[in-house]
């Protein structure tokens, strides 16, 4: 039997939805009530604002803080540049976010794909995660006790390519390829790569990253083709603030090189022991081990939240700069979540 609505709509219809959002715990609204967007727009209206325009003909952009929330929106649901259009059109809740009425225009996605292409282009979303990390120290929320780091893959579309494609642009010739079909090549990919994992296949790029043991909020990232090994960016990780605290991680990280660096940085060194099949570990490292991991097990949260909440480490980009940038906003989406939930549960003092 086919359900007939009444077709009566209420006057506190739309409140009574909205409150039973809230009940139900809408992560929008909970961000909103402690998230000031409004500390982006200097830096977004600097970089992305046509500043030389001489008059006001044409239609009138879309403001630059709303169109960086659908970013965000796009980020945490990981949603495509169609997906997020839909969304925001079907969605109260998105509407809300953006403060948008029922009547109000609606970026199409080739208007939020060009935001994003200028975010790219011109850096913005490093600029705003730093920006962003040094408010959070403002409030006393990266705590210094201690860092820890590790990688995640961040997986692209992936190719279909000869064997001679694919050696052509593991060999760093892959700009050479397909210059004969221009909208091809403008889909193809030459940066990511593949690699192997617990006999897993992966293709694209790594995330690597710094957080705070105690906050386990983000500090620093690094991003490079899936192929490099976890430690190879660690230099590029580690701050002069570093100094004096623990970092932690995995046996991946271990050795005479890391331990070098961290030994010249003044850092303490309490990385996972690595056992060797001539060598295993002993029982003294086993424990060690299990100690260092209660502290380096923390750095899987973050990750464990990306993948959950916001929907996995998946982008669907081209090319090296692009993916940087939408892993950059991948990190900065989750110090915003994760500020949040500190905010909310009050799981650390923050300072005033």
């Amino acid at each position: 039997m086919k359900y007939k609505s009444s077709g009566n709509v209420g006057l506190f219809d739309s409140w009574n939805t909205k409150e039973k959002l809230s009940k139900m715990g809408n992560p929008l609204e909970r961000l909103s009530n402690v998230m000031d967007f409004e500390m982006f727009r200097p830096e977004l209206e600097d970089n992305l604002l046509n500043h030389d325009k001489k008059n006001n003909a044409g239609a009138k952009p879309f403001d630059v803080v709303m169109m960086f929330k659908i970013m965000f929106l796009g980020r945490y649901y990981n949603l495509s540049d169609e997906q997020v259009e839909y969304q925001i059109v079907d969605r109260m809740s998105f509407r809300d976010f953006l403060c948008l009425s029922s009547g109000d225009k609606v970026p199409d996605a080739r208007t939020i794909w060009l935001f994003k292409e200028n975010l790219t282009q011109k850096g913005v979303v490093e600029k705003l995660f730093e920006q962003f990390s040094n408010y959070l120290d403002t409030l006393g929320l990266f705590i210094h006790e201690g860092q820890m780091i590790d990688a995640s893959f961040v997986e692209v579309p992936r190719q279909r390519n000869t064997k001679e494609e694919n050696k052509q642009i593991k060999a760093g010739e892959g700009s050479e390829l397909w210059n004969e079909k221009p909208y091809k090549k403008r889909q193809k990919d030459i940066d990511a790569r593949w690699t192997e994992k617990n006999d897993q296949t992966y293709y694209g790029y790594k995330d690597h990253v710094k957080g705070d043991t105690k906050s386990k909020l983000i500090k620093t990232y690094k991003v490079t083709d899936a192929s490099v090994h976890d430690s190879v960016p660690t230099e590029d990780l580690l701050e002069d603030s570093d100094k004096g605290q623990v970092l932690h991680a995995d046996s991946a990280y271990s050795g005479a090189p890391i331990a070098q660096i961290l030994k010249e940085k003044g850092i303490e060194n309490q990385i996972h022991e690595k056992g060797y099949r001539a060598h295993p570990l002993t029982d003294e490292q086993k424990a060690n081990n299990k100690v260092k991991s209660k502290t380096r097990v923390r750095v899987e949260h973050i990750f464990g939240f990306i993948e959950q909440n916001m929907h996995d480490f998946y982008i669907r980009s081209i090319g090296i700069k692009r993916a940087t940038s939408m892993i950059g906003l991948i990190n900065l989406t989750y110090n915003m979540c994760r500020y949040e939930q500190i905010v909310r549960l009050q799981l650390l003092p923050i300072r005033k």
